[in-house]
């Protein structure tokens, strides 16, 4: 169907709906839409970019009219699988949709388009003296409505909490083409936390159309801090040290030697080359707590014996050890031409066991890897660093991948905390949930009147027309963990 010279019905239902210019088709133009961050692969039969609640509205009736799957579309910037067309049928690109609707500064919310990206709003709130807090790493290029479907992190929601801390309201429109709005201008509503259950559902219940979400004061004052290791342990105790003395920084995030080789080279952060982990700590707030927090934290610190401690109060200079971090995934490339970021949680009194253990089961694969993540909560991202071109290396990958997942759970942790599950860690949910649990999913999704043509093979172990997948990372759960780890 894809590809040939003229279009299908199904395409021009969409192009007299949407206009011809809102609906790609051709095999070539599909092609950039077949992929995100992940291994896999999902071609849809085609591609729109409604511009309007009632042009997704729209998009979504012709679908369902044709029996086609839906698979809604943000950036393209996630790393779990969750936006691609896996079962073909219609891609969904929020893209158009990128208006700032309304800033209140005094009620201190926005109402946001979902393809507004994340770095955006904030850049608009400025002027008000206010922030969007919740920052991924890729917040110059993700988008909020994706943020919104994956419940996005980064590094600020130590202290400022993820994407659904933050979200409000939100226009839904569900699987079966109607408008619904949920939440409000505050949170403190009776009744259900839908929006709670829409924030965090990988697309699964319906695509998000406009999101009221909550601004914050900008701090008075913000300090940061790199703190130079020449021990990943010492390094990972010194997180845990932090933590137990009461204080919660805005940020701390760990980078190991391998990264810092990377990122050094390119964007020259003043990252020593000869460390085997940084820290960078954060605090921020009124100028009187931040010169107390700051004083806590370096005397803490220093007793787990940090070669070096800098400080930097200045922009620039925060900005510098900033783009070291939010850029150092990117750099990555310079080691080698492909990598495999996971992201797991685990306590954070875990992590210099767990580190230690990520090392070996790399090894043992004989991959590389470089440690780059949010230390503060626990949440680890192992990138694997590998060359696909090497016969076998992709599954060595894989399989490295999986144990280290593994061992996240066995250490009281979980499959993921912020990248979402998707389609690459769908087969690694009954490792944390029973089946009452994941029965209980099913309900409330089918309550949305999603069923399994809306965002298919995503989240839940099962689904219709999932198992024959091409996917080789369901391959390769099934030969490491055996068949019963995936249905």
């Amino acid at each position: 169907m894809t590809g040939m010279a003229t279009p299908t019905p199904f395409v021009r239902d969409l192009q007299e709906a949407l206009g011809r210019d809102a609906v790609i088709w051709a095999l070539e133009d599909l092609l950039v839409y077949e992929y995100d961050g992940t291994f896999d692969r999902g071609a849809p039969e085609a591609v729109a970019f409604p511009a309007s609640t009632a042009e997704v509205a729209a998009a979504i009736q012709i679908a369902n009219v044709y029996e086609l799957p839906i698979t809604p579309r943000g950036a393209g910037t996630g790393l779990s699988g969750g936006a691609l067309a896996v079962r073909g049928g219609l891609l969904l690109s929020l893209n158009r949709m990128r208006r700032i609707l309304d800033i209140d500064p005094n009620n201190r919310t926005a109402l946001v388009e979902p393809g507004v990206v994340n770095l955006d709003l904030s850049v608009a709130a400025e002027p008000y003296g206010l922030a969007y807090m919740p920052d991924p790493s890729s917040q110059r290029a993700c988008t909020i409505g994706g943020n919104v479907a994956e419940n996005a992190g980064g590094p600020h929601c130590l202290a400022y909490g993820a994407t659904t801390n933050h979200v409000l309201g939100l226009e839904l429109v569900t699987p079966d083409g109607t408008v619904q709005w949920l939440g409000g201008p505050n949170r403190e509503r009776p009744g259900y936390d839908l929006v709670g259950c829409v924030v965090g559902s990988e697309g699964t219940v319906g695509v998000v159309t406009k999101i009221q979400v909550k601004l914050m004061p900008k701090p008075e004052a913000v300090r940061t801090l790199l703190a130079i290791f020449d021990s990943m342990r010492q390094a990972s105790s010194a997180v845990s040290g932090v933590i137990k003395a009461g204080i919660v920084p805005a940020a701390l995030e760990m980078i190991d030697q391998q990264t810092i080789a990377a990122v050094e080279p390119v964007l020259h952060t003043g990252f020593p080359l000869d460390a085997e982990a940084v820290l960078i700590i954060e605090v921020d707030g009124p100028v009187s707590q931040v010169q107390a927090e700051d004083a806590i934290v370096q005397e803490i610190v220093q007793s787990f014996e940090p070669r070096e401690i800098r400080v930097a109060s200045e922009l620039p200079d925060r900005e510098r050890l900033w783009a070291g971090r939010k850029g150092a995934i990117s750099c990555l490339g310079h080691i080698q031409p492909n990598y495999y970021i996971l992201d797991g949680v685990v306590p954070r009194t875990k992590l210099p066991a767990v580190l230690d253990e990520v090392s070996h089961i790399a090894a043992r694969y004989d991959v590389q890897v470089a440690n780059v993540f949010h230390a503060g909560d626990g949440n680890l991202h192992p990138c694997l660093l590998f060359d696909d071109r090497i016969p076998g290396m992709s599954e060595r990958v894989l399989d490295a991948g999986g144990e280290i997942m593994r061992l996240c759970v066995d250490a009281g942790g979980a499959i993921t905390g912020e990248h979402g599950v998707g389609l690459e860690k769908r087969s690694y949910l009954p490792w944390i949930f029973t089946d009452d649990d994941i029965d209980a999913f099913a309900r409330l999704k089918a309550a949305f009147a999603s069923g399994d043509t809306f965002n298919p093979c995503k989240v839940f172990p099962s689904g219709h027309g999932c198992g024959e997948t091409s996917s080789a990372h369901a391959q390769k759960v099934i030969q490491q963990f055996g068949a019963d780890a995936y249905v």
